[in-house]
């Protein structure tokens, strides 16, 4: 084929699409080479969509002039990303090299298929910028799944095909899906995991093609064998094993595990011997080591070659900043292969976007049923990134290794080999653990980006874009809607918005308060459902194995949550539906008004009414579950381990509390809601008549709920304790101050299972005792009836000593700071015993002073002097004041080694959290902490790291716990938060983004950035909540409670 022309019409140019011949291998304006004339050769070219086509070439012309036809062909821009692969006669599997004439490379044309494959695989997919590029990179991934060369957990594969089933067929349909199921194979065991396919694709509604082919990128990209091309060899003692080479480096895998990596940046040489394949690292400074040189043998001198040859491209493709020239020729000898990288590195292709203007070319989904945007008539625009958002359905970061799922350490690790070359961090960043604070991926959503800084910019160009404000999503200024997903991780890398742009951004976007309302009651009742498959499934699941477990409680806690948690499943996918629609993320928006949520939430509350019957009953399932636990050791066995599993990152009694504590978050939402509604609004009435509803069903559980509360944190303290006996028996006290309160007010605690001669719990916290060696760090527990003083023991579970107790009953108080010459500090008078004691501040002083007044009064109104306070344990050999002398720094609880998030549940309570960090925190703290839950995705930052990183953060018990998306089953960190402050950035700490918070504590400092106004000050809102305890002006509310 001598002239273009004379090909038959291509994919695009039948969908009407100009002809394009902005190839990926040419300069910008550049047309294919004309090819010389002559007798020519026909090449078949199967594409990754498994169709194939025929191109005519001359005999001479280098491999270049055929990738560019192929490239024309497809009218594809980022072609440099691909490559042509072909079994030669060897029976090897090797790429056309693009300088050489393809012909002297294909020896038999008439017998050889090529195939047009992805060869670089970027670290993010972000990095790719036409929605064509992406399209073809999932029918990448799409193939290495169906010939088993992508290896994953069953968890990865059913999502990722649920991506693809998704594009190809559109929203979720049981039997269309079921069908189609049985008639398209996308993985070697896709019959075992059918029904876990059918149920991720059953969450995608309202997801176009587009966003499929996103999501199933972001998920596969997190595999440890995306990309990877294994190829055999040994090392010097003859293990098998296998090289591959990645972005970063050069990989060593032993079967599908990757044993070790050597970065580009430690690499000084790669060269191959014969069948030897030689890896030269550079010296190490830091440990005197001369040159190494590793060794590894693979099966002939080709194969040798034909790795060495990859490596070298992926290399130059990665980590230069423009193509290699070419050797000059040496006049008598050669020495050495003069084979070179040929085409533009990934920085070339990134800077010629940026400068370009491209239209949008549509194209043709060969096996979607689906209408995406691709379809439609172009329109020129300056947008040329298409990327979706983040949808409904992020990924399970399912493929980490147990290491990194375990609860890790939040300070930021180290990692200067990947960081080594600072203009060249954009590509390094998918190769660093989630939170490897340096990780350069940046997850930004469409509304958050007032500065922007060119991905893969050379060291001058992490300049002002001169961009500000909100972004939302794209607009066409024409009219015509662009792609409904846009990342601006993308316009960061690809070019600047314009002020026209912005604008039309904002006119597509939900900007109103009620959206970012509804959607935090989306991500709410997502985590709360989370909460309550914990119950539901994991803990049903574990109890059902133990014999021991009685089936009466098993069946009673089944009876009482599972309707709970089917209701809410429809609740939560009725939230979704909404929320998509009034995204615009389908078409459902075109058809009626759906920027409301009251109707939604009045509808299911109305329904939730009818669960009260259910809700009513918790208190008896909790109080049978611990009964069961005090009479059987299995039992109590079973609960302790299934603590001890990552899926149970809270105290197991606090999940089953949550069915109530949703209650008041749906209320607290609904206040909200009618609060920003005008009365005309269209969605006022409902909102309204949804509080109304709530309310009341709320005031008819409030009595059973504060009991429960009271109860449960009765068993956690237990658990932390150690020395005490009857901490959880009821009859000490005649009538608990807060019971008495309540039938005051009216409400009627009757029920077949009553908890209420149960004592008080009212604060716990760090105080400093005086003793004759001086103040020794002492942790208090305030109850109703006593005040009670431990150290923390040396036991494996770290439980603290009881070594005092002080009944309340006749107890005085007196500050004491002049008397003992101690800041902060207070004398006890009981009965037997006086105690001086220190608070760490004036203001920890003052919440102690005040609670402790308020519950000697109610002490003394509610009985008279109570000689039997709390059993304890014989006593320890060691002198009183010896015992638990070690203090625990900081560092130790926030240590990269000894973390908190590391050690055990039981060091990861409240009551640790509390000694660690020399505070205090209340009965009422824990009640504002329970209506301040909050869950959604942040992007996080740590102190001396460059880039964002995006996590789905939930926030409750005072802590903050981080999961890579909400689908993740286990948080991968966490943060306690007492003790920390809340702020925003100065302007010294050259934070230049909207909407970010800043926590710190002492050396320790993070930053995050929300979405929006509104997002931004409910975080600070529940953080605060954590970090700052109930102030003097909750003293009258103390009261009231209690």
């Amino acid at each position: 084929m001598s002239e273009l022309t004379e090909r038959p019409s291509t994919a695009g140019q039948r969908l009407g699409a100009p002809e394009s011949f902005g190839v990926s291998t040419l300069e910008p304006g550049m047309r294919p080479p004309v090819q010389a004339p002559g007798r020519q050769v026909s090449i078949r070219v199967q594409m990754l969509d498994d169709t194939q086509e025929v191109f005519h070439i001359s005999q001479r012309v280098p491999g270049k002039v055929l990738f560019d036809l192929v490239c024309v062909h497809l009218n594809l821009t980022e072609g440099d990303y691909f490559g042509l692969e072909y079994t030669d006669h060897r029976k090897m599997t090797v790429w056309l090299d693009l300088l050489k004439p393809a012909l002297k490379q294909i020896r038999r044309p008439k017998n050889t298929i090529l195939r047009f494959v992805v060869k670089f695989f970027p670290p993010d997919h972000t990095q790719l910028m036409e929605e064509l590029t992406r399209y073809l990179f999932a029918l990448q991934i799409k193939r290495d799944l169906a010939c088993g060369h992508l290896i994953c957990n069953d968890t990865s594969a059913a999502l990722m095909v649920s991506h693809i089933i998704q594009s190809e067929i559109g929203d979720f349909d049981e039997t269309q899906s079921w069908q189609h199921l049985l008639h398209n194979k996308y993985l070697p065991d896709q019959d075992a995991i059918r029904d876990k396919i059918i149920d991720c694709h059953r969450q995608h509604v309202g997801q176009t093609p587009a966003e499929s082919d996103y999501q199933l990128l972001e998920i596969a990209r997190r595999l440890e064998m995306y990309g990877v091309r294994l190829y055999p060899a040994k090392d010097r003692e003859g293990t098998k094993l296998s090289l591959t080479v990645a972005h970063t480096g050069v990989l060593v895998f032993q079967g599908y595990t990757k044993i070790n990596a050597f970065n580009w940046s430690k690499i000084r040489k790669l060269s191959f011997k014969r069948k030897r394949f030689l890896i030269k690292l550079r010296a190490d400074p830091s440990q005197n080591s001369h040159h190494d040189t590793l060794e590894f043998a693979m099966a002939s001198r080709d194969c040798c070659k034909v790795f060495w040859k990859i490596c070298v491209e992926y290399h130059a493709f990665f980590r230069l900043f423009e193509e290699p020239k070419p050797k000059p020729k040496p006049i008598l000898f050669t020495r050495g292969s003069s084979f070179r990288f040929s085409g533009r590195t990934q920085k070339q292709i990134i800077d010629h976007l940026k400068d370009s203007e491209l239209k949008k070319v549509p194209f043709e989904r060969k096996h979607s049923k689906v209408l995406s945007s691709s379809s439609m008539s172009p329109h020129s625009s300056s947008f040329r990134s298409q990327v979706p958002k983040e949808s409904a359905t992020s990924v399970l970061l399912a493929d980490q290794p147990d290491s990194a799922k375990t609860n890790g350490t939040e300070e930021p690790p180290t990692n200067s080999a990947l960081n080594s070359d600072p203009s060249r961090q954009n590509h390094n960043g998918a190769a660093q653990h989630l939170l490897n604070p340096d990780g350069s991926e940046s997850k930004e959503s469409p509304q958050e980006s007032p500065r922007l800084v060119p991905n893969g910019g050379g060291p001058g160009e992490g300049q002002e874009r001169g961009v500000t404000g909100m972004a939302d999503l794209c607009q066409i200024p024409g009219g015509q809607p662009l792609s409904p997903l846009t990342s601006p991780l993308l316009i960061e890398a690809g070019y600047v918005r314009h002020d026209d742009e912005e604008e039309a951004r904002r006119k597509k976007f939900p900007t109103d308060k009620a959206y970012f309302m509804a959607k935090e009651l989306l991500t709410t009742e997502r985590t709360f459902l989370k909460d309550l498959q914990v119950i539901t499934e994991f803990f049903q699941k574990a109890a059902g194995k133990d014999e021991a477990f009685p089936d009466g409680v098993k069946n009673l806690i089944s009876s009482h949550y599972d309707p709970v948690y089917r209701f809410h499943q429809g609740f939560l996918k009725e939230t979704e539906q909404r929320l998509a629609q009034w995204e615009g993320r389908s078409n459902a928006h075109i058809k009626g008004d759906y920027q409301r949520i009251g109707d939604v939430l009045l509808k299911n509350i109305q329904g939730l009414r009818q669960l009260t019957v259910h809700l009513q009953k918790h208190s008896e399932c909790l109080v049978e579950l611990e009964r069961a636990c005090r009479s059987s050791r299995k039992v109590e066995a079973v609960c302790r381990d299934f603590e001890q599993q990552r899926v149970c990152y809270l105290p197991l009694y606090i999940f089953l509390l949550r069915p109530l504590h949703r209650l008041l978050h749906y209320k607290l939402i609904l206040e909200r809601l009618c609060k920003h509604y005008p009365p005309t609004h269209d969605d006022f009435r409902d909102s309204r008549a949804a509080l109304a509803e709530i309310s009341e069903t709320a005031q008819q559980l409030q009595g059973i709920m504060m009991k429960m509360e009271n109860f449960q944190k009765l068993l956690e303290l237990r658990k932390d304790l150690t020395g005490v006996e009857n901490l959880v028996t009821p009859g000490r006290v005649r009538l608990p101050p807060r019971c008495r309160f309540l039938r005051s007010a009216g409400l009627q605690l009757t029920g077949r299972v009553c908890v209420c001669g149960l004592q008080e719990f009212i604060r716990l916290g760090c105080l400093s005792k005086l003793s004759g060696k001086g103040l020794q760090q002492r942790m208090f527990f305030l109850f109703s009836d006593c005040l009670m003083y431990t150290s923390r023991g040396t036991t494996p579970s770290n439980q603290f000593k009881v070594h005092g107790q002080l009944p309340l009953y006749g107890m005085t108080i007196r500050e004491s700071e002049e008397e003992w010459g101690v800041p902060h500090s207070f004398t006890l008078f009981g009965q037997r015993q006086s105690v001086v004691v220190a608070a760490s501040c004036a203001a920890e002083m003052e919440r102690w002073v005040e609670d402790i007044r308020m519950a000697i009064d109610l002490a003394e109104q509610s009985s008279s002097p109570n000689a039997e306070l709390l059993s304890t344990s014989p006593p320890d050999t060691k002198p009183l004041e010896d015992a638990g002398t070690e203090l625990e720094s900081e560092e130790e609880l926030c240590g990269s080694r000894s973390s908190l998030e590391r050690q055990s549940h039981r060091g990861n309570t409240t009551v640790h959290v509390c000694w660690h960090r020399n505070t205090s925190v209340s009965m009422v703290d824990f009640s504002v902490a329970v209506e301040n839950q909050l869950s959604g995705n942040l992007l996080r930052k740590f102190k001396n790291s460059n880039g964002w990183q995006k996590l789905w953060v939930v926030f409750t018990n005072f802590s903050l716990f981080f999961y890579k998306s909400h689908q993740d089953e286990y948080p991968l960190a966490s943060l306690p938060l007492l003790g920390y402050s809340v702020t925003v950035p100065a302007e010294s700490e050259n934070i230049h983004k909207d909407y970010v918070f800043k926590l710190h504590f002492k050396s320790h400092v993070y930053y995050f950035r929300s979405e929006s106004e509104y997002t931004f000050e409910r975080w600070m809102e529940v953080i605060r909540s954590a970090t700052c305890s109930a102030s003097r002006l909750l003293l009258s509310s103390r009261k009231d409670l209690y």
